[in-house]
């Protein structure tokens, strides 16, 4: 009996996760969106290059962490999966570098299970963090999710304040413009990742509510929690923002805590009136 698409994918199971008839992704006409693929295993590269290639993207595959970089830089891809342990340059190491010049959406794969390991990833500013094993349906869910969230733009309406100009919100000293996906405090620009901005978006979209952390979750990255690990995802993207945009991250003063619940975004220098 061949495997199934929701079969866990690892090194010990080459031939896992095979679709039986390419995907539905929309308009065949629009361009496809090129995925990196950097792992040092090749049924690894092999099955996830033919899933995703069948459900409609193009593939491009690395095995090292310096082919990953060269790659990056050639085939300018809309999404990197990157595995942690690679030969010659790390995971995080090539998370580090691309960081440093892209926001790209990036997506780690590890057999690192450990909290610590997830949170160090989503650290360096990945989109998202899949622990090996794995099931390749679930990588493409994610994928889908990611990239539908960055053509979309989200699908926040944001209420307009401050300057005319459709689309553009005054919080404190800072301007965030959704058109341009951007904030800018004092005229400088903030480099905030398509995921960093969605969050902002969703927090302020109604200041004063409480967005629960699991809504978060499953509005930004597509997929409810199924482990208690998975909304640690949340936690380390709101502390990202808190220490872009926050005077002080350690007393924030524009996004807050709602103690086991989620998180609340307020004026700045206004008392918080929470809703349910």
């Amino acid at each position: 009996m061949g495997a199934s698409p929701d079969t866990e994918l690892s090194a010990q199971s080459p031939a896992a996760g095979l679709p039986t008839s390419p995907d539905s992704t929309g308009d065949p006409s629009q361009p496809r969106h090129r995925v990196l693929i950097v792992d040092d295993e090749p049924s690894v590269r092999r099955i996830l290059e033919t899933r995703l290639t069948l459900a409609g993207y193009e593939v491009v595959c690395a095995e090292d962490g310096e082919q990953a970089i060269s790659r990056f830089h050639s085939e300018q891809p809309d999404l990197l999966v990157l595995d942690v342990m690679l030969p010659k340059l790390d995971g995080f190491s090539v998370c580090r570098r691309i960081r440093a010049e892209s926001s790209v959406p990036i997506i780690f794969l590890s057999a690192l299970s450990a909290i610590s390991e997830k949170v160090a990833g989503l650290d360096l500013g990945a989109d998202d963090y899949l622990p090996k094993p794995f099931s390749p349906k679930e990588l493409e869910t994610r994928i889908s999710a990611i990239l539908r969230r960055i053509g979309s733009g989200a699908n926040v309406s944001m209420p307009r304040e401050g300057p005319p100009g459709q689309g553009v919100l005054m919080v404190g000293d800072l301007v965030i413009d959704t058109n341009r996906r951007q904030v800018t405090r004092n005229g400088e620009r903030l480099g905030l990742t398509y995921t960093e901005f969605s969050l902002l978006e969703l927090l302020f979209r109604e200041p004063g509510e409480v967005v629960p952390r699991a809504e978060i979750l499953e509005e930004l990255w597509g997929y409810p929690p199924r482990r208690a690990a998975d909304l640690r995802v949340v936690d380390v993207y709101v502390a990202r923002l808190r220490s872009k945009l926050e005077p002080d991250p350690r007393n924030p003063e524009l996004i807050l805590t709602v103690r086991g619940t989620g998180y609340a975004s307020q004026r700045m220098g206004e008392p918080l009136a929470i809703t349910a």
